[in-house]
């Protein structure tokens, strides 16, 4: 699949697939690869199924669905780096994301999925066709955010907030549509039906209704969170800006890989505000999961999970402190289109902000994330002080009986060591 390209006029998922394919895969119809995961830059060595051959759906349109099926989750060898490099794991004794809804607006989500099902509180379709997701970018994009926890049963992925629920507004059926109008559609009726954080992983032009919906959202008090946009090499230098990420209030999100580095295809054009991972990602997809992933796509779902932990953990903070919070905490710029740095999951939820703060403007106490130890006294061995009282009394006593020696036995030689007299005191009758 091609990275999506600035397509004029256009409507693109903010999207492009690692080359990194399972043994005897073929490219799906339509010229999706099916991707088997790897947890680092290298290919895992251990053998994966072939994956079965999409399922075709008709949607209400009549459109053929050639929905995607994934690799089963053996195929994940370790815990992937994303999950490792952000820690999400130590925020959740703060927060877990309960009582949030995280509207995933994109392609549709796959709600039979084993770590999706149950999620999803509402679902809306402004493509009017199914509401499947045939493509499978949402429901990648919504396992990072909320997949939940199923390490007990041997599955090493898991989402940035499992506790909070779904909302799937689809406004796509594949990478891109010509019809800009449905993106500002599923954005305000997300809005309007109770979503506390919107991600749009998707990078449109700038139109009159895509501002109206980003609008709507911010008077219902909703955190939309964006991905900043992907560029091909052959565009570098002839990008422009993606929206909603760049709309003031949005909190827009670049990619990194798995040293920390802005990846070379995130778009330096779009106001950035933070970074999050976004390179050989791992994702649930169809009733499997899918890995070599890359994109801004998927630093947006980490930011948008981090946003539903603080919007959990602090429910009376406005959208805007709830960015403000999030970009306080984060790690520092790393370089060019990283913005305030990579945002922190632990942080975000802990540490000591005043509401009011705004980024640049106040200092933060961070506490720490573990106790520091403070080394206790040494237990009293009582065995080894008594033998030194022993030996420290034995040694005075001693020096007692030499002294004495040394005072009585010349004055015994001197006597023939025979008894001293003893003169009596004169009584009161014998005095003068």
């Amino acid at each position: 699949m091609r990275g999506a390209g600035l397509v004029a006029g256009a409507t693109c998922l903010a999207l492009t697939s690692a080359l990194v394919f399972a043994p005897a895969a073929s490219a799906a119809p339509g010229g999706r690869p099916y991707v088997a995961p790897s947890p680092t830059t290298k290919p895992t060595q251990k053998k994966t199924e072939k994956p079965r051959q999409p399922q075709k759906q008709q949607g209400s349109s009549g459109a053929q669905c050639n929905k995607p099926s994934g690799q089963p989750a053996s195929a994940i060898t370790q815990e992937p780096w994303a999950q490792r490099r952000l820690d999400f794991e130590q925020a959740w004794s703060i927060s877990r994301g309960a009582g949030v809804t995280v509207a995933v607006v994109d392609s549709g989500i796959e709600a039979a999925h084993p770590q999706l099902k149950g999620k999803i509180s509402g679902s809306f379709d402004a493509t009017g066709t199914t509401p499947t997701d045939c493509y499978g970018h949402g429901t990648e994009v919504a396992g990072i955010i909320a997949a939940s926890d199923l390490r007990r049963r041997n599955v090493p992925f898991v989402g940035v907030a499992p506790q909070a629920r779904l909302i799937d507004a689809k406004f796509t059926t594949g990478e891109s549509t010509e019809d800009n109008t449905l993106l500002p559609k599923a954005i305000t009726w997300a809005a309007e039906h109770g979503a506390n954080v919107i991600n749009v992983s998707a990078r449109a032009p700038d139109t009159t209704l895509l501002r109206q919906a980003v609008q709507v959202a911010k008077q219902h008090d909703v955190l939309i969170v964006a991905a900043a946009g992907n560029v091909d090499k052959d565009e570098r230098g002839k990008e422009t800006a993606g929206y909603p990420a760049n709309y003031p209030g949005v909190l827009s999100v670049a990619a990194v890989d798995e040293n920390g580095t802005i990846s070379d295809f995130s778009n330096h054009k779009t106001r950035i505000d933070v970074s999050a991972p976004g390179q050989d990602i791992i994702s649930t997809v169809g009733n499997g999961y899918i890995g070599g992933q890359q994109g801004t796509s998927f630093s947006a779902p980490y930011a948008a999970g981090v946003a539903a932990l603080v919007r959990s953990r602090y429910p009376k903070l406005n959208y805007q402190q709830v960015i403000n919070r999030i970009l306080i905490t984060a790690e520092g710029g790393n370089g060019q289109g990283s913005g305030y740095g990579m945002i922190s999951p632990l942080q975000a939820v802990s540490a000591i902000v005043d509401p009011t703060a705004k980024p640049g403007e106040t200092s933060v106490s961070r506490p720490l994330s573990n106790p520091v130890p403070i080394a206790a006294a040494e237990p009293v061995d009582h065995r080894t002080r008594n033998i030194g009282l022993a030996v420290a009394g034995g040694a005075l006593g001693l020096t007692l009986i030499v002294a004495f020696g040394g005072a009585v036995i010349p004055m015994g030689r001197r006597r023939g060591w025979k008894p001293g007299r003893v003169t009596a005191l004169p009584t009161g009758d014998d005095r003068d």
